[in-house]
């Protein structure tokens, strides 16, 4: 079964960096988009940084822009979060979502980690 595996997740002083990694596996014949999500307390899950099955895209959400850094290794099945200037308002559970598309069905499936905490403070 598809399993997606989020790590790196720590405590950090602000304007400290973190680098997170998730690895996707069991599944094949399919091209993949990852993106990280966050969640802090009593908010909605939002959107971070989402990049695109070759690595040449990538999207962020405003208040990332400039400092966080999304990148994957396809050999890996691996994407990457690097985070720099952290602030307490990124402070987060941190959720890598996985959306497959097969290439001999085109059929489309979403698998979200079990995410990884975030903590900036000082």
């Amino acid at each position: 079964e598809v399993q997606v595996v989020e790590s790196g997740g720590s405590w950090v002083q602000p304007g400290g960096s973190l680098r997170l990694s998730c690895t996707a596996s069991g599944f094949s014949f399919s091209t993949y988009v990852m993106s990280w999500y966050r969640q802090a307390p009593l908010s909605q899950r939002t959107l971070v940084a989402s990049i695109n099955s070759a690595g040449t895209g990538a999207e962020y959400a405003n208040s990332v822009k400039g400092r966080f850094t999304i990148s994957r290794d396809n050999a890996k099945n691996t994407v990457y979060l690097q985070m720099n200037s952290l602030k307490p308002e990124d402070t987060a559970v941190y959720y890598c979502k996985l959306r497959l598309r097969n290439l001999i069905d085109h059929r489309e499936t979403v698998y979200w980690g079990q995410g990884t905490q975030v903590t900036v403070s000082s």
